[in-house]
């Protein structure tokens, strides 16, 4: 089963929740990974503690121009919808940023000047903490192809386990990409009014998707009810409330799990888990 664990915005305790939930699921004797799909902060290994046994380079396909074979006729940059190529007078610009490597100006290109080299964009980290098998992409500073490394993320996804998605925050494309093909997606959000209103952008997400969708309620005795009000509207099952404990938020801060630092709390997290029916 692929779940992923997603918010409408930052800061609503996802990581938190999901490195937690993959945590309690391997003590209950399932096997079970996390992958860390929040590629470009990716901070689930600060509390899993994962020991690295791989890692390699993700690359993707980007044009590269023959100057002494190009006649400049422009047929490339005509058929490139994301102006990632563009010819001019006298030489070719290309902006590998943004390049969806689709290998379209190669293919059109009369004169065959245009070939494909690989540009690194990242890299995928894999290993184990304790019985948690730990995947997790680290995007390259200053790259903005966070999609295609979290594709490469996913593709290590093995059926035979459990798998805990935790995707980037928001309702872009990098979290479209993550959240798309799982079973189930959880969001975790809090009773506050961005909280209500970034929840409502990721169910309509979902929604689109088709996915099917439960809440977990985070910081659950702050701001007002309208969180509760909209859920019940939209029949949408609150599945666990955490309340505000500044415990958690001293552990979560040394980089602390929980269920470690406050054991009272693990019967949430097993709860969780058997409403998400994985144990």
């Amino acid at each position: 089963m692929k779940i992923a664990i997603a918010s409408g915005k930052g800061g609503t305790g996802k990581t938190t929740i999901a490195t937690n939930l993959a945590y309690v699921i391997a003590q209950m004797g399932r096997q079970v990974q996390y992958l860390d799909c929040d590629v470009e902060e990716p901070n689930g290994h600060i509390f899993l503690r994962p020991e690295v046994e791989k890692t390699e380079q993700v690359t993707v396909t980007v044009p590269e121009v023959d100057l002494t074979k190009c006649t400049g006729c422009g047929k490339c940059g005509q058929l490139c919808q994301y102006s990632a190529i563009v010819s001019l007078k006298e030489t070719v610009l290309t902006f590998e940023q943004l390049c969806h490597s689709c290998g379209g100006c190669m293919l059109v290109c009369p004169e065959k000047a245009i070939t494909e080299k690989q540009k690194v964009i990242g890299f995928l980290d894999q290993g184990n903490s304790g019985d948690v098998n730990f995947v997790q992409g680290r995007l390259q500073i200053g790259d903005v192809r966070s999609s295609a490394l979290i594709k490469c993320v996913k593709q290590k996804i093995n059926g035979n386990e459990v798998s805990i998605i935790d995707a980037p925050p928001g309702t872009s494309c990098p979290v479209i990409e993550a959240v798309k093909g799982v079973d189930f997606v959880l969001l975790v959000t809090e009773p506050t009014p961005f909280g209500l209103n970034d929840l409502r952008l990721a169910v309509d997400m979902v929604r689109q998707l088709k996915l099917p969708l439960s809440i977990l309620l985070n910081r659950s005795d702050i701001g007002d009810d309208r969180v509760h009000k909209y859920c019940q509207n939209e029949g949408i099952n609150i599945v666990t409330e955490l309340p505000n404990d500044r415990r958690i938020a001293e552990a979560y801060s040394s980089g602390q799990m929980i269920v470690e630092a406050l054991p009272e709390y693990k019967k949430h997290f097993v709860k969780l888990a058997e409403e998400l029916e994985v144990l």
